[in-house]
């Protein structure tokens, strides 16, 4: 009876798995191209509205999300990004590794501290495609919809219908939105962190 009550507690135990994958070269304009990162959560923790997410962010969004935790986080050291290289390339798969391995790494870190999990933008960044402007501006309750419904909705179109119909003007061009995708499946086969709290 006890080893049943030991496998039972285990198997209910909080998890977080991130994983930063798949980078993608897009063009801003004719002379501009940034790239973004696929970042998958899967979990089973009560902190997350949704339980499986995938979304797209780039390299200002996650130094944007740092800037924001450390505002709120102010006697905790947050781990660092990987540096910003103005020469980065997609074509250099060691530049590529290094960076999203620096990516996964953060997160990790973040995802580790319950302290950094109520804060409601790092939800945003985590399972949105909101924009920086319109992550900034949902967090404060500043748009007609709350967190939550932007967490819930984002995948299915429903945030960008709601946000036509208001007057908010928290419009932001897609360039530097990290364009994303959450979907409700399981994360697609790849090395996948796991936390446990």
């Amino acid at each position: 009876m006890d080893d049943m009550l030991h496998n039972l507690s285990v198997c209910q135990k909080e998890f977080i798995s991130v994983c930063v994958r798949e980078p993608r070269l897009l063009r801003d304009d004719l002379w501009q191209t940034h790239v973004d990162y696929e970042i998958c959560i899967q979990t089973n923790s009560m902190c997350f509205r949704k339980k499986t997410s995938y979304v797209r962010r780039c390299y200002s969004e996650f130094v944007w999300l740092r800037h924001c935790l450390e505002q709120n986080a102010l006697i905790m050291d947050l781990p660092k990004l990987p540096p910003w290289n103005p020469f980065f390339s997609l074509k250099n798969t060691e530049q590529v590794a290094l960076r999203m391995k620096g990516f996964q790494e953060f997160l990790e870190s973040v995802l580790h501290a319950p302290f950094l999990l109520s804060d409601s933008r790092l939800h945003l960044f985590l399972q949105s495609d909101l924009s920086i402007t319109k992550m900034a501006r949902c967090a404060l309750g500043k748009t007609r919809y709350t967190v939550a419904e932007a967490i819930q909705r984002s995948s299915s179109g429903c945030i960008s219908r709601l946000m036509d119909q208001t007057s908010d003007s928290d419009c932001e061009s897609t360039s530097s939105s990290g364009l994303g995708l959450s979907v409700d499946t399981e994360v697609r086969g790849s090395p996948v962190s796991f936390l446990e709290f």
